[in-house]
């Protein structure tokens, strides 16, 4: 897990007895993994880092220089040995007599795979250049807030002198690249006493012969740096002070609930999204303060901020002290088209000839006054990072405007890492989306066997699910579970009783805020109740009522009103029952309830269709497994009923269906993922039966 210590100097977590024995690529792991262990030295996916080690050639059998790098796509802080690429130190610099000027310097790319060492498969970054010609042995490259803050200031190159003196060297912007692998030999072979150099609007590089050293190299800069700006900035208003005050936490996330879906449904319309939401106190200094548009309008300056945040972000009109929630819901939609427009307009200013076509002209980054931050991307996990990067990028901007004047990155040059032609080639080696990505799904009764099986069925599809259970014991049972085997990121949990009408839409508010809104409901909460008719109380009618019937009316009552105003369509899965087609003796009250379901079904698919919700609905029959219904007196009523032991009672169900075959949840979350996903996108009002055969449950 990335650590954020609460201190703002950064310690050395070196540990001599655990680095003692390790191989130099084994340090090189150690070292990478300690510096990205802390958001103040990179975030994540952020900076680089390499050793140059002597390895056994394949071939010869003979001693080789390799240089071990990140390669391309990796994380730091999590990665381990096989996310290093590998080349022959022999070849890279025989590179340079490949080299045929600036213009020409993307084409050196393609000659990296022929340098690797080992059959490495690892691809190599466009920064392996700018490791392979510092001539020492360990470098580290990364992305610190207090660095970038020097960097992106207008006066960068007196501001590093200042701080650093001729330890740390300076170097103007240059896109990352075979060029800058050239400047950096060469300042290095200029400067041999110098530890490292601040690379104007990027990042920080610090190097040394030994592994420890450099690591504390790098942290022993940063220091310099936060030490610097902690001094200098003491007393200094932040952004030239406030002009917001922030909302109590509430009003913040229930404002948040009702803008991420609004957003959310108008930025989707051609591949759904995911949202984020941060109200940390660093956002909400940034959009309470005076010069937060002044300084949003700039747009990120460090490469890694801006590919994750785009040009800049959209700033929604919203005013705390006033609040109109109404309005600005209403100003939302031309606000979007108007930042799309002006993407627009920047891509066609910038494009060169050879441009890959404009990509997705929505924001990434939404900044609420009062609020916080609102982030979309394609999945959960970028969605957050995407926000973390902002975050990095307001540290920088606060420390940049209380010594200097921040500035953004130039907008060609901007727009020439966006639309870099090897940045277009990294994401088409992306894998396919996976059916179920960028949706988000809430499956109520999440904690029992068929609940956590659907729920597992659509993660494995690369949904986000939001878990929704009256027991809240075996609710975190099941996260934890899930969590552990898909990420955090897309699993949530909340307590929802579905006959409690507030409970119900607190969860819809929940969902909203952790993910964005809703496209996938199943409706799987329930119960089971079995008794003659003459045995059968009020109370055990109604409490099959209340939640079988009611309970998925008040679910799907709160699902059209967020799928609405969404505008994207959706799909609702009610998980039934073959009792609610086939009568069954001793239970009257839950086979009218089921029934009730399935109507209720019928008549939402007719509701739904004109706003593209769809309504089906999934048949189960006695899918014993993992479910809670089917344990305690129910359990004991079914095997009274049919004359039969508990664990006769599955058998007995297996031999009366037609198939033969008993039915496990896994079978019905298959169901449940087919009428959710676009594989049933032009099936509504259906019922798909599960129950192994049985003629009195036949639909027609």
């Amino acid at each position: 897990m990335l650590q954020k210590a609460p201190r703002s100097r950064l310690e050395s977590l070196w540990d001599d007895a655990k680095a003692q024995g390790m191989s130099e690529s084994g340090k090189l792991l150690y070292r990478s993994n300690l510096l990205g262990s802390d958001k103040r030295v990179t975030n994540y996916g952020g900076g680089n880092t390499s050793a140059k080690v002597m390895e056994t050639d394949p071939l010869t059998g003979e001693q080789v220089e390799v240089l071990w790098v990140k390669g391309s796509g990796g994380d730091i802080g999590t990665m381990t040995l096989d996310g290093f690429a590998t080349l022959y130190m022999d070849k890279l610099r025989a590179l340079k007599g490949k080299y045929r000027g600036v213009q020409f310097e993307d084409e050196m790319v393609g000659y990296l795979p022929h340098a690797t060492w080992n059959l490495n498969p690892r691809a190599a970054s466009i920064d392996t250049p700018l490791h392979a010609y510092v001539p020492k042995r360990h470098v580290d490259h990364v992305h610190p807030d207090a660095i970038i803050a020097v960097a992106a200031s207008v006066n960068s190159r007196e501001l590093t002198q200042e701080i650093f003196g001729s330890e740390i060297g300076w170097l103007p912007w240059k896109k990352p690249g075979y060029e800058l692998g050239l400047w950096l030999e060469d300042f290095c072979l200029r400067n041999p006493d110098a530890k490292g150099v601040v690379l104007e609007s990027h990042g920080l590089f610090c190097w040394d012969d030994d592994a420890r050293t450099c690591y504390e190299t790098t942290l022993a800069t940063i220091n310099k740096a936060i030490a610097y700006f902690e001094e200098e900035a003491a007393g200094v208003p932040a952004f030239g002070g406030e002009t917001f005050q922030a909302l109590p936490p509430d009003e913040r996330r229930a404002i948040a609930a009702r803008l991420m879906p609004a957003i959310r449904g108008l930025i989707s319309k051609d591949r759904h999204k995911v949202g984020h939401f941060d109200d940390s106190d660093t956002v909400l200094e940034f959009v309470n303060s005076k010069d937060m548009e002044r300084l949003a309008a700039l747009g990120t300056s460090c490469p890694d901020h801006f590919l994750r945040t785009k040009i800049r972000p959209l700033v929604v009109a919203f005013d705390p002290a006033n609040p109109d929630l109404d309005g600005t819901l209403a100003r939302l939609a031309p606000a979007v088209e108007s930042y799309r427009e002006g993407y627009a307009a920047y891509y066609d200013r910038c494009k060169h000839p050879d441009s890959p076509a404009l990509r997705d002209p929505n924001a990434v980054v939404y900044l609420v006054p009062g609020v916080g931050m609102l982030t979309f991307a394609l999945d959960k996990a970028t969605a957050r990072i995407s926000g973390e990067f902002y975050v990095n990028a307001i540290n920088v901007m606060r420390n940049a405007e209380a010594v200097s004047t921040y500035q953004g990155l130039p907008e060609q040059e901007a727009f020439d890492i966006e639309y870099w032609l090897l940045e277009e080639a990294k994401l088409s080696r992306m894998p396919k989306p996976k059916s179920l990505a960028g949706r988000v799904a809430v499956v109520t009764g999440g904690a029992g066997g068929i609940g956590s099986a659907t729920a597992e069925r659509y993660l494995r599809e690369g949904a986000c699910v939001m878990l929704a259970d009256i027991d809240e014991a075996a609710l975190e049972a099941t996260r934890a579970n899930l969590a552990g085997r898909f990420g955090a990121d897309v699993v949530r949990t909340v307590p929802m009783n579905v006959t409690d009408e507030s409970a119900v839409a607190r969860a819809y508010a929940e969902m909203a805020v952790e993910f964005g809104g809703v496209d996938i409901v199943v409706s799987n909460a329930g119960i089971a109740s079995s008794a003659p008719v003459e045995e059968t109380t009020l109370a055990l009618w109604n409490r099959n009522m209340e939640i079988l019937s009611t309970g998925y009316f008040l679910v799907s009552r709160e699902a059209f009103r967020m799928l609405k105003v969404q505008g994207i369509g959706g799909a609702i899965v009610f998980v039934a029952s073959k009792n609610g087609l086939a009568a069954s003796p001793g239970a009257a009250a839950y086979c009218t309830a089921k029934a009730s379901e399935i109507h209720l079904a019928r008549c939402l698919a007719l509701e739904g269709a004109p706003d593209g919700i769809r309504v089906n609905v999934v048949n189960p029959d006695a899918v014993l497994r993992g479910s809670k219904i089917w344990s305690g007196e129910w359990l004991d009523q079914r095997a009274s009923t049919y004359k039969t032991d508990k664990e006769g009672l599955e058998e007995m169900y297996r031999q009366r269906s037609l198939l033969k075959r008993s039915v496990l949840p896994e079978d019905i979350a298959e169901a449940a993922y087919f009428l959710a996903s676009d594989l049933s996108a032009k099936s509504t009002g259906n019922i798909i039966n599960v129950d192994a055969g049985n003629v009195q449950s036949f639909t027609r």
